[in-house]
């Protein structure tokens, strides 16, 4: 029996509504199939937690989630309470960087029974590798002088070792999809780090050479991503550009409430965190209509990254099922509650 200790933090907002969904998903998967048992620890990191506490998680914080097999997050942020930088970076990002998880990954596909805002989706079946430690997203930068002379600078950090891990996951992905990698690029416009990502593309691609590549900027792309989405495969891009595609990748599978994301360590020194897209959603907390299918999605990329992709697999084709079957809640134009969602998901898997 193969045990996996995971822990779970819900976080803030509908985290709290769809990660017990999703962890009744996995205890009905080893329920189900053997073989596989979860022990999930709670904790109770949060906005919530920072207004009593006065952090987003205690000092040791790290120190107690270091030796589990994997985090399970809901959604981290609730700016009414706590401001986006402080919660952001105390919690979700601060994980990020002390874990090295320094890829992020990001599936996109026509979910049957889920209406894409594309009027001709063709059955688009992509993924984005984000990386995810360095890029745009450093916090290297500071502000000097005070009023009209202010000055905010801000270091984009591009090391090669950084690059090159990106993209040589991204082709290994892609070894075992459909053998094409797009590189996310703006070398048109950005003078020094766009230039080298392309040099380092260039040289990785020459590893693999029964892939095929294209490089593609990042505004003509994101147009591609509206018009053309079905020609691409993996897509693999620096931190900034990949979360705005990703993002636009929820957006024409029709909801960012099923967008599933994985942060992963590829060192093996400390968990992945797994996380779906979608925010904490403030406007319909504890009305039981927030879209499970998210934080499902992201326990099936968790499964894969444990080597259980069969499972991985069956759970996916559970929650196409389901939604085919227009099972569905409010955000894809269902009507249907969380508990009727994965109830109905339980009971698939249960009869598979």
């Amino acid at each position: 029996m193969k045990n996996i200790k995971i822990a779970t933090i819900p976080g803030d907002g509908i985290g709290k509504e769809v990660v017990p969904a999703a962890t009744e998903v996995l205890k009905a998967v080893s329920e189900v199939h053997g073989g596989l048992a979860f022990d999930f620890t709670d904790f109770p990191y949060s906005c919530e937690y920072y207004l009593e506490h006065g952090d987003m998680m205690p000092e040791d914080g790290l120190e107690r989630l270091k030796d589990f097999d994997s985090i399970f997050l809901g959604a981290v942020g609730n700016v009414n309470l706590v401001p986006d930088h402080i919660s952001l970076w105390g919690l979700l990002i601060k994980i990020r960087r002390e874990f090295e998880q320094v890829i992020n990954i990001r599936p996109a596909k026509v979910m049957s029974g889920v209406q894409s805002p594309l009027v001709n989706p063709n059955d688009f079946d992509l993924i984005v590798v984000r990386e995810n430690s360095e890029g745009e997203y450093s916090s290297v930068g500071g502000r000097i002088y005070r009023g009209e002379d202010e000055i905010a600078i801000q270091n984009g950090i591009f090391s090669r070792k950084g690059t090159e891990r990106a993209m040589r996951f991204a082709f290994e992905l892609a070894s075992n999809r459909k053998k094409h990698v797009t590189s996310a690029t703006k070398s048109n416009g950005i003078y020094h780090s766009m230039p080298f990502w392309d040099e380092v593309f260039k040289d990785v691609s020459k590893d693999y050479p029964d892939i095929t590549t294209d490089s593609q900027h990042i505004d003509a792309l994101a147009a591609f991503f509206v018009t053309h989405p079905e020609k691409f495969d993996v897509i693999v891009a620096s931190n900034l550009f990949g979360d705005i595609l990703t993002d636009l990748g929820a957006g024409i599978m029709g909801s960012v409430g099923i967008a599933p994301a994985a942060n992963i360590n590829v060192n093996g020194k400390y968990p992945s965190m797994f996380e779906p897209v979608h925010g904490s959603a403030p406007d319909i907390i504890g009305k039981g209509i927030a879209n499970p299918i998210g934080q499902i999605w992201t326990a099936k990329m968790m499964l894969d990254h444990f080597g259980e992709e069969e499972l991985g697999t069956v759970l996916l084709d559970v929650i196409e099922s389901t939604t085919h079957d227009r099972i569905l809640t409010p955000d894809i134009g269902g009507k249907h509650t969380t508990r009727e969602v994965t109830d109905e998901i339980i009971k698939r898997l249960k009869a598979k």
